[in-house]
């Protein structure tokens, strides 16, 4: 049996489900929910339910710590976590249409480093967010966690994770650093493949041509997501219709775990994106990067 790992943040998020606009200096109507979240352990523990997956992190050695890691083992993921600094949050302001605003401080999160060769044994697929790369030692720790999958004849796959932090590091610098590490996939939402200049619309962008050897999978919510595919034409796969929309935080990161899931046990891209439509429908109606209790 193959297993995905995943690489990335572990934090306690606090959603704000805003019930009207924020009234600054005073008081605003709020729904207020605490959950165990970060990109990296989301995708992990929705793809646990399909796959058998590991995440590999670092956390707080405290009380919040703990109780994010026994939240993500009790999904069935195979758990393996650093201990030092303090656990990250992250505040997540949900407007009326679902749309997210973030306020991160991902605390220990960052702080993940020397990773022994031992928890990457046994994976045949690594997936690193790209707010691993923003800076600092977790980049090295992030790069040569790649440099290995891929010397061991592994899979890689990179989620573009934010425009914010892609213009912070700058495009042509990201796809330097992305042609350098050839990651079999990149995986990119409307506005960040726009951004990187690998798909518009649907329509193949110039960044491609950099990556000559990378599934691009470009995202647009409910219109169709395009799989760019070097030397071959490009996959355009429908996405059911939802019902229910109330809240669009992880349904990003269920989408990559039901890609990367049903890629890896078909090795077929269209099942692999139907796979991750279905997975990301099911958190849409649900606070935070949670299940919705019908699905």
């Amino acid at each position: 049996m193959t297993m995905l790992g995943v690489v990335g943040d572990l934090v306690e998020d606090v959603i704000v489900w805003l019930g009207e606009p924020v009234q600054h200096g005073t008081d605003s109507k709020v729904e207020i929910f605490h959950t165990r979240g970060g990109s990296g352990a989301n995708v992990a523990g929705f793809a646990a339910a399909l796959h058998p997956t590991r995440f590999l992190g670092c956390v707080g050695d405290d009380h919040v710590g703990r109780f994010l890691v026994d939240d993500l083992e009790g999904k069935g993921v195979d758990v393996k976590v650093q201990r030092r600094g303090k656990s990250g949050t992250i505040v997540i302001l949900i407007d009326e249409n679902g749309e997210r605003t973030m306020l991160p401080q991902r605390g220990a999160s960052m702080l993940l480093q020397d990773v022994s060769d031992d928890w990457i044994d046994g994976l045949d697929l690594l997936h690193v967010p790209a707010y691993f790369f923003d800076g600092g030692p977790l980049q090295h720790t992030s790069c040569d966690l790649i440099r290995r999958m891929k010397k061991r004849g592994g899979l890689v796959s990179v989620d573009a994770s934010s425009t914010g932090m892609l213009q912070h590091f700058g495009v042509d610098p990201f796809l330097d650093l992305m042609a350098e590490l050839g990651p079999d996939f990149i995986i990119a939402n409307q506005t960040e493949a726009a951004l990187l200049q690998l798909s518009s619309n649907g329509v193949p962008g110039d960044g491609l041509a950099r990556l000559p050897h990378t599934i691009v999978v470009a995202k647009s919510g409910p219109e169709p997501t395009v799989v760019h595919i070097p030397g071959r034409e490009r996959l355009v796969v429908p996405v059911p219709p939802v019902d229910c929309v109330r809240d669009l935080t992880g349904a990003g990161d269920a989408f990559a775990a039901g890609f990367l899931a049903g890629y890896l046990q078909t090795r077929q891209l269209w099942e692999a994106c139907v796979t991750g439509h279905a997975t990301a429908a099911k958190v849409l109606s649900s606070p935070g990067a949670s299940m919705a209790e019908a699905a």
